[in-house]
């Protein structure tokens, strides 16, 4: 079975970072996605984040990479990277992620649903 190819980013703004909801799931986790076929890992982090969040950012650190089994019962794996965000295109809610919080680490540790996320959100801190 193929592992599913995926990437996202710990955004950081004044000490705070940026979780997204998502209804499907409800579940509060960080921006991330699957890569296109022929697209980085790299581009598929900032596309995702951007998608989901509206923001566009650059590229910081990349941090520890996560594997788990998805909702299908595929084995997945995500690369993470720390980002800043240098632009705010505007969070529009859909069918995806109906919230978009920038939230202190404290709080982020109690609002993320799954523990994988933990030490994504202290490697940014």
């Amino acid at each position: 079975m193929n592992v599913v190819r995926a990437a996202g980013g710990v955004v950081v703004r004044n000490g705070e970072v940026v979780l997204v909801h998502r209804p499907r799931y409800d579940d509060w986790t960080f921006p991330k996605g699957k890569a296109d076929e022929d697209e980085s890992d790299e581009a598929c982090a900032l596309r995702e984040v951007a998608e989901e969040t509206g923001l566009r950012c650059r590229l910081g650190a990349e941090l520890q990479a996560t594997e788990y089994v998805d909702a299908r019962g595929r084995p997945k794996r995500v690369r993470w990277w720390r980002m800043d965000p240098v632009a705010d295109d505007g969070f529009s809610p859909n069918d995806e992620i109906d919230e978009v919080r920038w939230v202190p680490p404290e709080e982020a540790s109690r609002l993320l649903t799954y523990e994988r996320d933990l030490a994504l959100l202290e490697a940014s801190s």
